[in-house]
């Protein structure tokens, strides 16, 4: 067993010490979605509605909710909570650790583990790793997205009405009732008063921010969370900072963002040099497949200019590293060999010693679970070995250079690098060819086919798109869908 396997090993075993369902990031990780006033541990569970009353006592119940709470309760006396069933079907239909293992092991989680399992289950903790939406202002309409977390979506459902699917994921008026509203980002919103009274003391234990959207270049908060960090650098020079961009942007703001960044990192002559107001600093950007499939899936991204602009950033900010979050989903399977490759190059191109750091871009493809009709279980089981391959193929892929005296201001000796993959990298991929093979029921199953075609058909003549042209490898698919949705 090597060290890695090992170690997840240990983790796995001290949390079923306490439990079978226990997950550390229930109390250390937090998204939060101020936009729609939810929140959620992990990204698997579905968010839930923060009361407003709870935060109006308590501003750290944007995280610590009375339902996060009960969740934690069932975590520490042996339950498995049932919001947490990705990690289940996982651990009970393979052999690959879940999320709760490699969550759990983070470095802004597994230090933490034996203050939880002492603390009463439902006494506040600061999370320590924290994602923050602050409004719905986005320039794209991604397939799998929604007005809760699109400006764009919201005109295009009001002006055209809520797509014909039986799952009501874009319809506003099922959102209004659910409390899925989002708040326009220019009135009040009490979730965004109530993070910036909980900021000052959180900012404190901090071990990751992330700020995601929306389009987070799009909102103002997200350039003041950006100046305060350059004058109130965290009192533990230990935070990790995240920033969420589709990269399609107008030239002014990439620009604008990169002066910020550099600003933050500080970057001296020697660029190993300690003096940056961050111990490290990663921008999140999203592409699922390659070329014009990927710009159909993500409307509004212009594919060339996305990858323009990913490597405008790693070569002008070179303390900072890029992790490409690949929503894996039933589009992106044909040419997701291409992005394998492509970030891939991109990791041998920008691995350099004299970067912060040797690998600077990171793929990290997490299946979609939400909507169901657009999701890999959609697919034919056939498609699950073309996932597998694109698991080898990312395994295969290593290329190591030998280096003698490169570059002298760094006192660099002889040196060898390394491209590839990480294991973790590619087990997300096979993990979603295993997710992928789950029982299904029939039902179930021929709904969500029905509802594949009814949204990309209506997709098509609301958008000017043509999913035949765009994706012929799946038109005797699309034409079954068809066939399910008119008997249906």
């Amino acid at each position: 067993m090597n060290p890695v396997e090992k170690a997840f090993k240990n983790t796995t075993d001290k949390l079923n010490s306490v439990g079978c369902g226990m997950c550390l990031a229930k109390w250390t990780q937090s998204t939060i979605h101020l936009q729609i006033g939810h929140t959620h541990s992990c990204h698997h569970p579905v968010p839930h509605k923060i009361p407003v009353e709870e935060i109006i006592k308590n501003p750290t119940a944007l995280h610590n909710t009375s339902y996060k709470k009960a969740k934690r309760k069932e975590m520490l006396t042996g339950k498995r909570p049932k919001e947490c069933d990705y990690c289940w079907k996982v651990e009970d239909n393979s052999d690959q650790y879940s999320d709760r293992t490699y969550k759990s092991h983070e470095s802004w989680s597994s230090p933490h583990f034996q203050e939880i399992v002492e603390k009463p289950w439902d006494q506040d903790f600061n999370p320590r790793y924290v994602e923050i939406g602050f409004s719905n202002a986005c320039n794209f309409k991604c397939s799998y997205c929604g007005p809760s977390f699109s400006s764009q979506w919201v005109k295009e459902i009001k002006k055209h009405g809520a797509y014909p699917t039986t799952d009501n994921f874009n319809d506003m008026q099922w959102m209004k009732d659910q409390g899925r509203l989002p708040y326009d980002h220019k009135e009040y919103n009490p979730y965004v008063e109530a993070f910036w009274k909980w900021w000052p003391d959180l900012y404190r234990d901090l071990h990751t921010f992330r700020i995601t959207g929306g389009e987070p270049l799009l909102a103002k908060d997200t350039w003041k969370i950006l100046d305060y960090i350059i004058k109130e650098p965290n009192p533990n020079t230990n935070l990790s900072l995240s920033i969420n961009s589709n990269l399609g942007i107008n030239d002014n703001l990439v620009d604008r963002f990169i002066e910020k960044v550099n600003r933050i990192t500080d970057p001296p002559a020697i660029v190993h040099s300690s003096d940056s107001k961050v111990k490290e600093l990663t921008i999140f950007t999203s592409v699922d497949t390659w070329g014009p499939q990927a710009d159909y899936i993500r409307d509004g991204l212009e594919f060339n200019k996305f990858w323009d602009n990913m490597n405008k950033i790693l070569t002008k900010c070179p303390r900072t590293s890029i992790g490409i979050m690949s929503t894996y989903n039933a589009l992106s399977i044909p040419n997701y060999h291409k992005l394998i490759k492509g970030v891939f190059d991109l990791k041998k191109e920008y691995g350099h010693p004299s970067r912060a750091w040797t690998t600077p871009v990171v793929l990290d493809p997490s299946y979609l679970r939400y909507p169901l009709h657009q999701t890999v279980q959609v697919l034919p089981l056939h498609w699950a070995d073309q996932i597998d391959e694109q698991a080898k193929m990312a395994k295969s892929l290593e290329q190591i250079f030998h280096h003698g005296n490169p570059e002298a201001e760094y006192g660099a000796k002889d040196y060898e690098v390394s491209y590839a993959y990480t294991d973790i990298e590619i087990g997300k991929i096979k993990r979603i060819s295993d997710w992928m093979r789950a029982e299904q029921d029939p039902d179930t199953l021929n709904r969500n086919r029905a509802n594949f075609y009814r949204f990309f058909s209506a997709h098509d003549k609301r958008r000017g798109t043509d999913f035949i042209k765009t994706f012929p490898e799946f038109e005797n698919f699309y034409y079954k869908c068809k066939d399910i949705s008119d008997k249906l």
